[in-house]
């Protein structure tokens, strides 16, 4: 994925060199493919919002690379990761990198609180892209992993709950900017999450992968 060549060179080649390559540790769900697309859309929306490209694409670069830690703290360990790093000095002073942090440990979707800066709203909303295929595709991946004791009606129930949980009109996930391609895409999603055969469908065809 092209990541733009209006992010600072130096700071593009100390990301994909040593920051990217902590994903490859992750669960499936959050391999590098993942960084690199929050990456994509984060500068996109950075543009639309006339925001800082560096800073939008450092961010969405760190922005899980807490789960070195586990899943539960994810977000609060990548903003101290930021804070943490010496080589962003070069290029960030202190007042953005703590802005940085903040969007960091504001991405969550299950976070209680709205991010507290307009990189907050990046970085969470493209954290969420609205692919069905891939959004039922990770839930099952995700099941698996973390619930194996769970035989294969369970599974299916498990994600069905999950999906109505997190996408479902009054679930918790939120989008940050009404005319995104993602506030489309979640309307086609609840949509079709009102389907049984093609929940069932999706199923089937994702869980031996």
């Amino acid at each position: 994925m092209n990541t733009a060549p209006a992010v600072n060179p130096a700071l593009r080649r100390y990301i994909e060199q040593h920051i990217l390559p902590r994903y490859d540790h992750f669960d499936p769900a959050h391999q590098r493919d993942h960084a690199q697309m929050v990456i994509f859309q984060s500068l996109e929306l950075a543009r639309q919002q006339g925001a800082d490209l560096d800073m939008a694409y450092a961010i969405a670069a760190y922005h899980d690379t807490g789960l070195e830690a586990g899943r539960e703290h994810h977000h609060q360990v990548s903003a101290q990761i930021i804070r943490a790093d010496r080589q962003l000095r070069q290029w960030f002073t202190e007042e953005q990198l703590n802005i940085m942090a903040d969007a960091a440990e504001d991405h969550r979707a299950s976070a209680q609180h709205e991010p507290r800066t307009i990189y907050g709203r990046i970085v969470a909303e493209a954290d969420r892209f609205i692919d069905p295929a891939t959004i039922v595709r990770r839930t099952i991946q995700y099941g698996r992993q973390h619930y194996p004791e769970l035989d294969e009606q369970e599974q299916y129930q498990r994600m069905v709950s999950h999906l109505h949980e997190k996408y479902g009109r009054g679930g918790y996930l939120r989008l940050w900017f009404d005319d995104s391609p993602n506030a489309r895409r979640l309307e086609q999603l609840r949509q079709l999450m009102e389907d049984e055969a093609w929940l069932r469908q999706m199923w089937e065809r994702e869980k031996n992968d």
